[in-house]
């Protein structure tokens, strides 16, 4: 048998559906080491997260909500009434251990907490993590696993709803984790590569972010007014860009933070443009740092979904196993009722390896000689080796 299984279901009630996608997911594969499970907030996720346990056994269960879909072999599975889709990964080299905990008062306590748990339960050091956390303050959750296991690899996503509206959930061990962290450890002997990427040109418009408020309130550019600035580089007034019309028009032109070493570009997704001309951004950024604008067409949102996976698999250097995707939700968004396309392509460029994918309110990864870290409107796909 394969070391990885897809299984998906579409049934309204929310037992029968997470037994369905785990059920057949794990019908596939033996030995399996640990199952990825994505779902629709509009379940009653007390019952869907039981239940994925449940069908799973002693396997570990881990994941969270997806926005509008779950990416398929089989195409884009979604719809109002419900989805789900699990991925079901074995193999003699793979051990993994799923833990999740709540954010409590401080994030990155959360996250130190739910990475002894998983230590704990794994026994040998982790290779790589995968993690879900809701939208908000993935980069604290990040730094307490990090105090806990150093910098190894990672990826994984935010959680999302289909109407942004705060519904969005994770899943550890058949317990929803309402408010906080999620994470499996991966302890593997093969090999494994993550392609992360926004896939936008820089428009070599930028300038020095020279003030921020908290994390991710951008103030000033060049000590001017944030949104007055990206408004002239977009070609648009300020007042075009007020409240949500900022989100839906960087889907296409997002601002980016270029790594020292030039080698990875985090993307910020800007999310509302204010009144006072500051801009409410999807992820931290830091004062004293440059910030270019980015640009995509639609036609490019959809090619480079196909290019990631060829990118992963070829990165890996050996037969793949399995494909493990994280694609962002305005991204998809972006791509529209092109969608379908899109995973026909990305079908293609898989042949036959299986895949799994998530839509997202934040892409996390790394790539060579980077950090760990976290983005928006980015695919992070993890290939294993078959």
């Amino acid at each position: 048998m394969p070391r990885a299984h897809v299984g998906w279901s579409k049934a309204a009630c929310p037992v029968a559906a997470a037994k369905e996608a785990v059920g057949k997911a794990l019908s596939g594969v033996t030995e399996p080491a640990v199952v990825l499970f994505y779902a629709s907030a509009a379940y009653n996720q007390e019952e869907l997260a039981a239940a994925a346990k449940e069908a799973a056994g002693n396997v570990p269960v881990m994941g969270g909500t997806s926005f509008t879909g779950v990416i398929t072999p089989d195409g884009f599975i979604g719809g109002d009434e419900g989805f789900c889709g699990a991925i079901a990964l074995g193999g003699c080299g793979l051990a993994v251990a799923a833990a999740g905990e709540e954010r409590g008062e401080c994030p990155r306590e959360a996250g130190r907490k739910a990475a002894a748990k998983a230590m704990a339960e794994l026994g040998k050091a982790p290779s790589f993590f995968f993690m879900i956390a809701p939208p908000g303050e993935e980069e604290q959750y990040l730094k307490g696993i990090e105090d806990v296991v150093g910098r190894i690899p990672f990826f994984g996503g935010s959680s999302g709803d289909n109407d942004m509206s705060g519904k969005m959930k994770q899943y550890a061990e058949g317990v929803v984790v309402e408010n906080g962290v999620a994470a499996a450890f991966f302890a593997t002997t093969e090999k494994f590569a993550n392609a992360y990427t926004g896939a936008y040109r820089n428009t070599g418009k930028c300038g020095v972010i020279t003030k921020v408020e908290g994390r991710r309130l951008l103030v000033e550019i060049d000590g001017k007014p944030a949104l007055d600035t990206v408004a002239a580089w977009m070609g648009k007034t300020p007042a075009e860009l007020q409240g949500g019309n900022l989100l839906g028009a960087t889907i296409t032109a997002p601002l980016g933070v270029v790594d020292s070493e030039g080698d990875l570009v985090w993307v910020r997704h800007p999310l509302s443009g204010n009144p006072d001309g500051t801009m409410q951004i999807g992820n931290d950024l830091a004062e004293g740092t440059a910030v270019c604008l980015l640009e995509a067409t639609r036609d490019e949102l959809v090619e480079s979904v196909p290019a990631a996976a060829k990118k992963a698999l070829g990165d890996l250097g050996v037969p793949a196993g399995a494909l493990l995707i994280v694609h962002c939700a305005g991204r998809a968004v972006g791509i529209g009722d092109r969608m379908e396309e899109t995973v026909v392509k990305l079908k293609a460029a898989c042949g036959d390896v299986p895949f799994l994918g998530i839509l997202t309110f934040g892409e996390y990864g790394y790539a060579p000689w980077s950090r760990n870290g976290c983005g928006g409107l980015t695919l992070s796909f993890m290939a294993l080796e078959k």
